[in-house]
């Protein structure tokens, strides 16, 4: 389960701040992945034992290891909009965690966009951000379209979500979560829902929700009430993977089969923990989806932004990093802020080294 150090404070909180959310009939129903009154996984996921559960929470409340956070600041490259709109299309700037601005034939597309100080439901408690956004919302150009993977703290911020309605075209959400989005105030006219394999085409970009292996839920009575997903996104002859949140499985096969190979693949390597392999990958599983889905070029994301688990804050970066040189993965891992060219992609510098 995704793991929120504090969220033994935050439980009342979560269910006094965030209504809960019913499925909505008309779609979900029809999906493959809804029974039961609730999202699935195709493989059920194993459940801890209530000693496991025990000792997770005296964890990650009392008995966390050094280095957690970075001791001092993360590197950022600040952006402004006139760089944004100078900028060559066919480029991705990784802005923290998974949210990721991509402009592509002169639009601009933002997945999971968190700029709070904080995944959570209250910014006075929950997981800090190490690092402040390289740009501010306001300070964004007009954006085509949002593409949500599912409803965790970490990957859908409700202020950001208020902030960018009036400035975004569209949002593009699993089943479920486009009416989360709707319920905040969102017009409904912007938001699609899709099931997994359904997706649409703006100005020539095609967005295609493909299966992820996870679960959702923000309070503690809806969980997998909203459906999760990973993005396939086509452009031309470009072709990019966006894995959201997910444990390793099959899927990622499925994916590389009829979409592969792509360009660049951005895989999450981060929050994970043994005792929760079946929502998040350790970094040699990483490796294997990315080698399943036929990536080009692999860049680790779900990192470098929150604390979210048991590990060092850099352990995803050399872990990764280590695995691809020996398996001789082409890896690209940009500063947030930095500009990674989708079409000729650079490695770039060790960056997460440079900080204690």
């Amino acid at each position: 389960m995704r793991l929120l150090p504090t969220l033994a404070l935050l439980g009342s909180l979560l269910i006094m701040t965030c209504p809960t959310l019913a499925a909505t009939p008309s779609t979900s129903e029809a999906s493959p992945q809804f029974h039961d009154g609730k999202f699935h996984n195709p493989v059920p996921m194993r459940k801890l034992s209530i000693g496991e559960m025990a000792r997770l929470w005296w964890n990650a409340l009392f008995d966390k290891p050094a280095g957690t956070v970075p001791a001092k600041a993360i590197p950022v490259r600040p952006l402004s909009r006139a760089a944004l709109l100078a900028a060559p299309d066919n480029t991705l700037y990784r802005l923290g965690h998974s949210t990721m601005l991509l402009k592509l034939a002169g639009e601009f597309y933002l997945t999971d966009p968190v700029f709070s100080k904080r995944a959570s439901p209250v910014q006075w408690a929950g997981p800090a951000r190490f690092h402040a956004p390289p740009i501010s919302i306001e300070e964004l150009p007009p954006i085509k379209a949002v593409i949500l993977s599912h409803d965790h703290y970490d990957h859908l911020d409700h202020a950001a979500i208020l902030a960018l309605a009036a400035k975004t075209s569209h949002f593009l959400a699993p089943l479920g979560v486009g009416e989360r989005l709707v319920g905040w105030g969102v017009e409904r006219a912007r938001v699609r829902e899709f099931d997994w394999w359904q997706g649409a085409s703006i100005d020539g970009v095609r967005f295609v929700a493909t299966p992820a292996q996870h679960f959702s839920g923000r309070t503690l009575n809806d969980r997998n009430s909203t459906l999760w997903a990973s993005w396939v996104i086509l452009h031309g002859d470009l072709r990019l993977f966006f894995s959201g949140d997910t444990g390793y499985f099959k899927g990622f096969k499925e994916i590389g089969d009829k979409y592969g190979p792509f360009d660049v693949a951005l895989v999450e390597t981060g929050a994970y923990d043994k005792q929760w392999p079946d929502v998040h990958m350790q970094p040699e599983e990483t490796l294997q989806a990315f080698r399943d889905l036929r990536g080009k070029w692999l860049v680790p994301i779900h990192n470098g932004t929150f604390d979210l688990s048991l590990h060092r804050w850099q352990d995803p970066f050399e872990r990764i990093a280590a695995l691809a040189d020996e398996g001789g993965v082409a890896m690209a891992t940009p500063e947030m802020g930095e500009a990674l060219d989708l079409l000729r992609p650079q490695a770039g510098r060790a960056w997460w080294r440079t900080v204690e």
